[in-house]
């Protein structure tokens, strides 16, 4: 299929300029679906998932009706946690480079509030936020949104998810009547139709279909017989699949902890992730999963939105999606960019009427394999320890500490390699790297005698 080019959109030549040098050629389905009507000005609501391209789709048509000279907001996006923010306001600075001084700024809780007080009095085009420190911000009266032009609520579904139905509310009463609203979710719960009916006019309604049944994912069921089968039937998928790298989908908080201490105790590497995790408990556990210290995550379905592993080869549900769409969008997390992907479901016959819909969703005939973890004694494999080791630093952006700075410390003389070094994340007041294992004893005691920034700054190991 032929996506068009950006240049058959009247956008001005210097962001066409900038789009090319940032490799964005042609246009993904939601942006030509929705950027003609976005450059128009009209309402949108659309539904798309992470890494469909939709941050583009909003940020440059949003980037068009910002006036640089005036540095107040013109553009309030809302995101529903503290990654997708920081990962939205990275892609706009990098589409703003064909202006000159947009400010892009990130408000979000888990944050001390000073910082943003002082970032907010030297003004800013667009802010990109979570709805409970905005609201924060509109209370002590630190932030004017009376000028928005464009009002984003990205993952929308997600924000209803996390009860931020109520504060969204509250915020667009901050906002001009005469305003655009675009509103992306990758589902459609009442509650977006609800949303829609309220802040937007006349909205243009896009809907991608999602192209999951791709030629590089693969699916399997297998059927146990009863939900206390469901661990012992899981080790034996893992044991047999030796998977480095899984997400696995449980639908309940309760079965992601019992779940995780289970494949601890059977010499796994897992980390859970749910709702109930502070924001830096939060930001540990996606680290590690994306830098490799860790082989698999068990997740619930809210806890792992936003959640964008690019090379994933195995996605397992533990519980089948309640929905047919979630379980679509499950299982398109894997065989993403010509890779191959498994995507692996257990189902108790309890779950047979989730099956059927899963087949009438995906136009597909689904055949189950029996597993019986009783017929055999069970012989694990422990797993091999995760590639990487992260270490964790006490100094962040807000310490002015760079990637460049924590590479430096790592290789500089008597350190270890540079190829040794895995990803670095860099948060506003801790950084996160990774380090290969067998060198991250080494590479700890290194950093711990090392100056970062003519400074010394705790690290250990996560």
């Amino acid at each position: 299929m032929n996506h068009p080019a950006f240049s058959s959109l009247k956008l001005a030549n210097a962001q066409l300029k900038n789009l090319e040098n940032l490799g964005y050629q042609h246009m993904t389905p939601i942006q030509a679906q929705s950027l003609p009507w976005i450059l128009q000005g009209r309402d949108v609501i659309a539904q798309a998932k992470t890494g469909s391209g939709k941050t583009a789709a909003f940020g440059i048509g949003l980037l068009e009706r910002i006036h640089a000279k005036y540095f107040g907001c013109q553009a309030l996006i809302l995101c529903p946690t503290r990654e997708l923010a920081a990962q939205v306001a990275n892609e706009i600075r990098k589409l703003a480079r064909y202006q000159h001084n947009i400010k892009v700024l990130t408000l979000c809780g888990g944050m001390p509030i000073g910082p943003q007080i002082g970032s907010l009095a030297h003004g800013a085009h667009i802010i990109v936020g979570t709805p409970g420190r905005i609201q924060d911000h509109l209370r002590k009266a630190t932030l004017d949104i009376s000028q928005v032009k464009t009002l984003v609520l990205d993952e929308a579904d997600r924000m209803l998810d996390m009860g931020f139905a109520e504060a969204i509310a509250d915020i667009v009463q901050y906002t001009p009547v005469q305003r655009q609203t675009l509103l992306f979710s990758a589902t459609y719960p009442q509650g977006i139709q609800a949303i829609s009916a309220g802040y937007q006019q006349d909205p243009v309604t896009i809907k991608v279909e999602e192209q999951v049944s791709s030629l590089n994912l693969q699916q399997k069921f297998f059927a146990v017989k009863q939900t206390a089968e469901k661990p012992q039937a899981l080790a034996m998928i893992l044991n047999q699949y030796q998977a480095e790298h899984a997400v696995i989908f449980c639908n309940t908080k309760q079965d992601v902890s019992e779940l995780t201490d289970f494949l601890e105790n059977q010499g796994y590497y897992a980390q859970a992730l749910h709702g109930d995790l502070q924001q830096n408990e939060r930001d540990q556990v996606l680290i590690k999963f994306a830098n490799l210290s860790t082989h698999l995550l068990i997740a619930t379905d809210v806890a792992a939105r936003g959640l964008d592993i690019s090379d994933l080869p195995l996605v397992i549900n533990y519980d089948l999606a309640r929905d047919p769409e979630v379980h679509v969008h499950r299982i398109g997390r894997t065989g993403r960019a010509g890779k191959a992907g498994l995507a692996i479901s257990l189902c108790t016959e309890k779950e047979y009427p989730q099956l059927m819909r899963i087949e009438q969703q995906m136009h597909i005939s689904i055949q189950t394999t029996a597993i019986r973890p009783t017929d055999a004694p069970h012989q694990h494999n422990k797993q091999t320890p995760p590639k990487m080791q992260t270490l964790m630093i006490d100094g962040g952006k807000k310490n002015k500490v760079r990637a460049g700075d924590l590479l430096g410390a790592l290789t500089n003389e008597g350190g270890i390699q540079g190829q040794q070094v895995g990803k670095i994340n860099i948060l506003d007041y801790v950084a996160y790297v990774a380090v290969a294992t067998p060198v991250a004893q080494e590479a700890l005691q290194h950093l711990l005698h090392s100056r970062i920034k003519g400074r010394k700054f705790k690290v250990r190991r996560v």
